[in-house]
């Protein structure tokens, strides 16, 4: 698809790789970022740059003017704590502006980034897929939640006033240039060795740069209206936690976190919180997740979009390797 994409969240995890993916195919990108970011990319990419506020909507004004697509990549992914308006206010109040910045500009495609966790999740036996109705209500987590009600809106879009949308949804990501860093936290809690259990549950697992070259690929591929999971590798924590420590060169997490435990710890911690005003480490709604096996069948992106299925241990590997440069270790 010729002509310049817009990509929301060009800045982050995700987005970092998906502006290094669209350069590399010789696509015209327009990154929005937010008020006062510094420009993340080398000169001689030519990235164009906006900077907007997605819960601010007079920012926003012709921002995908001469734009041929968007990539919806922005989101506020925080769970702690529970409950935050400013969560909705991006992820569900960012998806309603992008969509008028859609329908203004008369954009040839959107691809919205979504979540796995709008889906039902299944066994390790039996993982979930795009037909799994949502089951994350249970936990009382905005960003779940929020994310959820972000995917109806572009179904709606789609269905009643015929939006060329695909929903692509990521599982787990892993891998280099995560600088804040978001889910490669969770390795540099290994590496210091803060991990002294694990919790009963699992999820599935996703090399970060799989998921750009598939977000890409949906530029021109998949089905308008369609979702695709996008993911990889389903591990239990305790063989996900084994297979990283051995990447990373460290002892793995050696005991066992029952659920009950991790729940009572994680309404401690919610007491604690209400007391002080402060998130606490944990709260009941993560531990609840946790003790919960979050699987997925990405088989339909893979045959839609050629998702590619980089081993998980690259992905740790490669993490490791860039926290290692940029002296986070």
């Amino acid at each position: 698809m010729p002509g310049t994409v817009l990509v929301t969240g060009a800045n982050g995890f995700l987005g970092r790789h998906l502006v290094a993916e669209l350069r590399q195919r010789g696509h015209q990108v327009r990154a929005l970022l937010r008020p006062g970011t510094t420009p993340p990319f080398p000169a001689e990419w030519a990235v164009e740059y906006r900077q907007a506020d997605l819960t601010q909507p007079t920012t926003l004004a012709g921002a995908a003017d001469g734009c041929a697509a968007i990539i919806h990549a922005a989101a506020l992914a925080q769970v702690n704590p529970a409950r935050n308006p400013a969560v909705w206010a991006v992820n569900l109040g960012g998806t309603q502006a992008v969509l008028r910045l859609a329908r203004a500009a008369g954009v040839a495609r959107l691809v919205y980034v979504g979540t796995a966790n709008v889906f039902g999740f299944g066994s390790l036996a039996r993982p979930g897929d795009e037909t799994y109705p949502y089951a994350g209500q249970r936990y009382g987590l905005d960003y779940m939640d929020s994310k959820r009600a972000a995917t109806d809106l572009v179904l709606r879009a789609v269905a009643q006033e015929h939006l060329p949308a695909v929903l692509v949804h990521p599982t787990f990501m892993l891998g280099p240039q995560d600088a804040k860093p978001t889910s490669n936290a969770l390795l540099l809690e290994l590496y210091r060795g803060r991990l002294p259990g694990y919790p009963p549950g699992g999820k599935n697992y996703v090399h970060v740069r799989d998921v750009a070259v598939a977000t890409v690929n949906a530029l021109s591929q998949g089905r308008v209206g369609e979702s695709y999971i996008l993911g990889n590798e389903n591990l239990s924590y305790q063989a996900a936690f084994q297979l990283m420590a051995q990447v990373l060169q460290v002892p793995p997490p050696r005991w066992p976190l029952p659920a009950g435990l991790a729940l009572l710890y994680g309404k401690i911690c919610d007491a604690k919180a209400r007391l002080t005003g402060q998130p606490a480490q944990l709260n009941a709604a993560m531990a609840a997740v946790a003790n919960d096996g979050h699987y997925f069948n990405p088989a339909k992106a893979r045959s839609e979009l050629a998702l590619l299925q980089t081993p998980i241990e690259q992905a740790v590997a490669e993490a490791l390797a860039w926290f290692k440069t940029h002296q986070y270790v």
